[in-house]
C-alpha cells in the first residue's frame, strides 16, 4: 500500500516568481520616492519669490500716487530708501539679486531678480489717470517665474 505525504513547502518556481514580483514592485516605488524627493525643493522656492513679489507689490502701493512737489525719481536699488518716491517712479525698476530697501542684499536670494512695471490702467469707474496698474515679476533659479498684479488710485 503506497500512502502519497502531501506536498510541503514551495518550489523553486514559486520562489523565483515571488522575487521577481516583489523586485518590480519595489523598483516603481523607489522610482516615484527619487521623482518626489528630486522636485521637493520646488514648492519652497517658488514660495520664497512669492514672498518677494508680495512685499515688492506692498511697497509700490503704499507709495503716495502724486508728488506735492511735481518731481520725480526713479527708483534704483540704491536710492530706495533714501529718496522720495511715488508709485510711478518704481516703473523700470530692475533688481538682480534681492535687495532689503537699506540696499543690502538678503542672503539666500541672490539667485533670484525682481522686476516691476508701472502703467496707467482704468479700473471700473476711475479713469486711467487715477488709477495705475502694478505688475512685480519674481524671477527664481529654477528658471521659472512668479507675476503679481496689483492696482493703486489715487484716493
Amino acid at each position: 500500500m503506497c500512502i502519497r505525504v502531501g506536498q510541503r513547502g514551495i518550489s523553486l518556481i514559486e520562489l523565483i516568481m515571488f522575487v521577481v514580483i516583489v523586485s518590480v514592485a519595489l523598483a516603481g516605488i523607489l522610482l516615484v520616492m527619487n521623482v518626489t524627493t528630486k522636485s521637493s525643493a520646488d514648492p519652497l522656492v517658488r514660495k520664497q519669490a512669492l514672498a518677494v513679489a508680495e512685499s515688492l507689490l506692498e511697497e509700490v502701493q503704499l507709495q503716495d500716487f502724486n508728488s506735492a512737489d511735481g518731481t520725480n525719481t526713479t527708483v534704483t536699488s540704491a536710492n530706495r530708501s533714501t529718496d522720495y518716491h511715488v508709485v510711478r517712479d518704481y516703473d523700470g525698476l530692475n533688481m538682480a539679486g534681492i535687495s532689503s530697501m537699506a540696499g543690502d542684499a538678503v542672503a539666500g536670494l541672490s539667485g533670484y531678480s525682481a522686476s516691476v512695471a508701472v502703467a496707467d490702467a482704468a479700473l471700473g469707474t476711475v479713469a486711467a489717470g487715477s488709477a495705475v496698474l502694478i505688475t512685480v515679476t519674481v524671477d527664481h533659479p529654477q528658471g521659472g517665474s512668479v507675476q503679481l498684479s496689483g492696482y493703486r488710485t489715487a484716493y
